[in-house]
């Protein structure tokens, strides 16, 4: 059975795919589908409501079930930011590297006890019958270290430490098995399960 996903972060995309295929579904993009989706303004100020927004739009557009996720990193020395502001962090035109160094700035000085941090990530799917959304949160904690390391993962990865590595030093299964994404896909996967009674 066929699920949209509604990103185009091809990192999102792999992960996604990786734990929802054991449930026979088969995640699709626009791309595969050879069209191309709304830009949907995340207007919200949580995950939660910026999640349904990309799901409850690629539903309406495709009219197949749709799976968004909104995510990013907690910083408590910060108040709780870059939160839904991760993935725009210090402007849209700057990549992973440029907003791990803003990150890093931000956070010059900040002893590492206080360095704590977790990334958060809600996944929502909305179905095309109107039946009720079905939604799911997971996290992970660490500490964030004072340089980048690794070359894996993508994001805040190569900062986020859990025990002695980063999750950018870690391989994809890993990542999975503690990642905030993997915890919610596990969640999702739970529920998910128990609505197409399987």
């Amino acid at each position: 059975m066929q699920y949209i996903l509604a990103t185009h972060n091809k990192d999102k995309i792999i992960e996604m795919s990786r734990i929802l295929e054991p449930l026979g579904i088969e995640a699709v993009t626009d791309r595969d589908l050879g069209i191309s989706l709304p830009e949907v303004e995340e207007t919200g100020t949580t995950f939660a409501q910026n999640a349904y927004l990309k799901a409850a739009s690629a539903c309406e557009a495709t009219g197949l079930p749709a799976i968004a996720d909104d995510s990013g990193i907690v910083v408590d020395a910060l108040n709780g930011a870059p939160g839904v502001y991760s993935a725009r962090y210090g402007g849209e035109d700057l990549d992973d590297k440029g907003r791990n160094r803003l990150l890093l700035s931000e956070l010059d000085g900040v002893p590492h006890e206080q360095r704590t941090a977790h990334y958060a990530c809600v996944i929502c799917c909305v179905f095309p019958d109107g039946r009720a959304p079905i939604t799911a949160q997971g996290e992970m904690h660490g500490i964030l270290a004072t340089e980048e390391r690794g070359a894996g993962g993508f994001g805040y990865d190569p900062l986020f430490l859990v025990g002695e590595r980063t999750v950018a030093e870690m391989t994809a299964e890993e990542k999975d098995e503690i990642s905030h994404r993997g915890n919610a896909l596990r969640a999702f996967r739970d529920i998910l399960k128990g609505e197409l009674g399987v």
